[in-house]
């Protein structure tokens, strides 16, 4: 029965390698792949290829943000909001990363089985996806706080567990 075992998880393993690493990309973020018509959006858009754009990025999440009704993020700051990686930000925040809660629990499940290290992009995504849901976990209240609250928990060990892996295997998780 062991052997059997390790047979189907060999196979299942094997199935898994050879599945192109781009397909792998668009299943995390399929917003990223595929942009709307009438969006701006370029494909596979990201925030930070530098250490000044990483900066941006943690400026833009301590600004003040604002959430429409209709789920629409931007930034208060008018300064910052001008910026060119404003616009970027908004977009990424607006059409890639998932915000309901059964498309951040997909999110969660897929990051969970996750062979391999995250790409900075998918990394990048994810961790705005973590700030966003804490943002709604914080608005709701009774059985809606608990929902948001597992899901940002969810994010929160998918994006540990990955900064584990990347650390190399002197880490056990």
């Amino acid at each position: 029965m062991c052997w059997k075992t390790l047979l189907l998880l060999l196979l299942c393993y094997d199935a898994q390698a050879s599945v192109s690493h781009r397909w792998s990309r668009a299943m995390l973020f399929p917003a990223a792949h595929r942009p709307k018509r009438s969006s701006p959006l370029p494909l596979n858009p990201v925030l930070q290829s530098s250490l000044e754009e990483v900066e941006l990025l943690y400026e833009f999440l301590l600004a003040e943000l604002d959430i429409s009704p209709d789920l629409q993020i931007s930034i208060k700051d008018e300064e910052l909001s001008s910026l060119r990686k404003a616009s970027d930000f908004r977009i990424i925040c607006n059409d890639v990363i998932p915000k309901s809660i059964p498309d951040i629990r997909r999110l969660s499940a897929s990051l969970s089985s996750n062979p391999g290290v995250l790409k900075k992009e998918d990394f990048e995504r994810t961790a705005l996806t973590l700030a966003y849901t804490a943002y709604r976990t914080a608005l709701s209240q009774g059985h809606q706080k608990d929902v948001w609250a597992q899901s940002l928990l969810s994010l929160f060990q998918a994006l540990r567990h990955d900064l584990l892996r990347s650390s190399g295997p002197r880490v056990s998780p």
